[in-house]
C-alpha cells in the first residue's frame, strides 16, 4: 500500500511539472509579448493583425515593462529582388504594462516582413510577414465628379428676345406708316381737301378776288 501511495505521488508531481513547464517558458521575463501589424484607422488597443495595409503602425502586447525594442522592415519576396534589403526601421520603449505603438509608417506596394528585436528574446527575431496596397484607396463617396455640359453655359439665342414678327413694325415693310386725317381718312396727302377739290385752284380763285378788290377801291378814289 505505501509503495503504491507513494508511486501515486510521485506520478502526481512529475505530471504537475510537465504541465508547469511550458507555460513557465511561455512567460518568461523577457520573451512574452507580440507584435502586430496594425491599419492606420485600427485601434491601438485592439489585439489582431493586419496583413493588408495602406498606410500602417506596429502595434506591441504584453512585453515587460519598459522594454526596449529595435525593429526593422525588410522587402521580401516577390517584392524584394535581393533578399534582406532593409527598407524602414526604428526603436521604441514600451510602457510600464508593456505595451506601445510606432507612429504611423509607409511604404511603397508590395511584400514585407518586420522584424522585431529586444533584450531576452529566445532564439530568433519576432516577426511579421504583410502586405501594402493603396492603389484601391480612393476619396469618400468615390467615382468621378460630372462638369456641367458645355450646352448649359450657351446663352439664349438673340432670336428669342426679337420681336413675334418682323410683319408688325412698320419699318419692316418698307413704306411709311399711314397717319389718320382730321376727317377720319387715311390722311398724309395735304394736296387733298375733304371736297377733293385741288388747292391749287382755289389759291388762284383768292388772288384773283384779292386783285378785282383792290382795282374797285382804287377806281373809287380816284372819282
Amino acid at each position: 500500500m505505501r509503495t503504491l501511495s507513494r508511486a501515486g505521488v510521485l506520478s502526481a508531481v512529475a505530471a504537475a511539472a510537465f504541465l508547469a513547464a511550458p507555460l513557465a517558458h511561455a512567460t518568461a521575463p523577457g520573451d512574452n509579448g507580440t507584435v502586430k501589424i496594425h491599419d492606420a484607422t485600427t485601434g491601438e488597443e485592439l489585439r489582431k493583425n493586419e496583413p493588408h495595409v495602406c498606410t500602417f503602425y506596429l502595434d506591441a502586447f504584453g512585453f515587460d515593462a519598459a522594454q526596449e525594442v529595435d525593429w526593422h522592415i525588410e522587402a521580401w519576396a516577390p517584392t524584394a529582388d535581393v533578399k534582406g534589403e532593409t527598407v524602414k526601421s526604428g526603436e521604441i520603449t514600451l510602457d510600464a504594462d508593456g505595451h506601445g505603438r510606432t507612429d504611423d509608417l509607409s511604404l511603397p506596394d508590395g511584400h514585407y516582413k518586420l522584424f522585431w528585436n529586444f533584450d531576452g528574446e529566445n532564439g530568433a527575431a519576432k516577426h511579421k510577414v504583410f502586405w501594402t496596397d493603396c492603389e484601391d484607396e480612393g476619396e469618400p463617396g468615390g467615382g468621378t465628379t460630372s462638369t456641367p455640359s458645355a450646352s448649359a453655359s450657351v446663352s439664349p439665342s438673340t432670336s428669342a428676345s426679337a420681336p413675334a414678327s418682323d410683319a408688325a413694325s412698320p419699318a419692316a415693310s418698307g413704306s411709311p406708316a399711314a397717319s389718320p386725317s382730321p376727317q377720319g381718312g387715311t390722311g398724309g396727302d395735304l394736296a387733298e381737301t375733304g371736297s377733293g377739290a385741288p388747292v391749287g385752284l382755289l389759291s388762284g380763285l383768292a388772288a384773283a378776288l384779292v386783285a378785282a378788290g383792290g382795282y374797285l377801291v382804287v377806281r373809287r378814289r380816284k372819282a
